[in-house]
């Protein structure tokens, strides 16, 4: 238990996909620790419906949590912020819902956030960058973004699937339980470590890169190829990873150049991996830049980043009325105009 005391709070609420979290920021930029349920479809990927009634059945118990750990009373709380989007939209509606009820309740003021930008913020709240590329990696998105003037531009992304998908299709082709991407890493450090003298090019893979863009659609399945021609399955997990983290890392870097700017900040669920930190170290550290992450907390979706965009938004004097708070499932990185430094 935290039984920790704050106030004059942003509460956050998260549910783009997945994932149901409150978390909250004081008003001085202070993060603290959410409260979040993951849904666990028990066969296949995620069903928006089914997804989204998990988030209405915990609804209730995490915030009741997150009230009861921080010693949090309604008169403490400056705002309440919710994902508008991107995202699913049975999911994203649970959220909103969640979100107007409570500012209705509390009497405070309704904030709308776009929970792509959120990642940049909470990255950038977490680790002191100040005006970074980031390269978002997570399972519905993969996208290069830079601030250009009052919008965070997305200089690069997928084509097809984000990175985190194609990763838990391919564990889920194995039979590996979602999320997949975790012991997809794992899997490749063993090999790695059991197979050090194997030559590598006899699991390497193709990876498809247009310009700023990317295709993983392509190597997922040159990837279950290997498998039917009967490779090791640690060998195609390294090289799954290996040549998909590759070209997010050249994407990345020539948008470092393409910009001039100095620091990459990773967001998004896969930047939990360790092998992208490792890879964006690298590049970072041969080109004179700084590579930049969060807590791996705050990388996955978490009602903490909505709270912190919230925060932000609402010291700009940015808040969102009842009347235009419908979710908006295509919301894109650079639909949101940036006011704030």
């Amino acid at each position: 238990m935290i039984h920790q005391c704050v106030e004059n709070v942003v509460v956050g609420v998260e549910s783009t996909a997945h994932t149901l979290s409150f978390g909250l920021v004081e008003m001085d930029g202070t993060p603290h620790s959410s409260k979040s349920s993951l849904f666990r479809p028990k066969e296949g990927g995620i069903h928006p419906r089914e997804a989204a009634d998990h988030h209405s059945d915990v609804a209730a118990d995490l915030l009741s949590s997150l009230m009861n750990d921080y010693e949090l009373e309604p008169n403490q709380i400056s705002a309440i912020a919710f994902s508008q989007g991107p995202g699913l939209g049975p999911c994203l509606r649970v959220g909103a819902t969640i979100a107007r009820a409570l500012s209705i309740d509390w009497n405070v003021p309704l904030v709308g956030v776009n929970h792509c930008v959120a990642h940049i913020e909470i990255g950038r709240n977490q680790t002191g960058c100040s005006d970074p590329v980031l390269l978002y990696v997570s399972g519905g998105n993969t996208q290069v973004i830079a601030r250009a003037g009052d919008r965070y531009q997305v200089i690069g992304e997928t084509l097809d699937i984000g990175i985190g998908n194609m990763l838990d299709k391919f564990a889920r082709m194995q039979g590996i339980p979602f999320p997949g991407g975790p012991k997809i890493e794992i899997l490749a450090d063993e090999w790695l470590s059991n197979n050090s003298d194997a030559n590598l090019d006899e699991v390497s893979l193709p990876y498809s890169i247009q310009g700023m863009d990317l295709n993983f659609s392509g190597i997922l399945n040159a990837a279950q190829m290997r498998i039917n021609e009967g490779c090791e399955l640690g060998a195609v997990c390294w090289s799954l990873q290996e040549h998909a983290f590759a070209a997010c890392i050249e994407v990345a870097e020539r948008a470092l150049a393409h910009t001039g700017k100095t620091e990459l900040l990773l967001g998004g669920g896969v930047a939990c991996n360790e092998r992208i930190r490792g890879m964006s170290e690298i590049m970072c550290k041969e080109r004179g830049a700084t590579a930049f992450w969060p807590e791996k907390k705050f990388c996955v979706d978490n009602g903490t980043m909505i709270a912190e965009l919230g925060r932000k938004m609402i010291q700009s004097n940015i808040s969102t009325d009842i009347l235009e708070s419908s979710v908006n499932p295509s919301l894109r990185t650079d639909h949101t105009t940036i006011v704030w430094e």
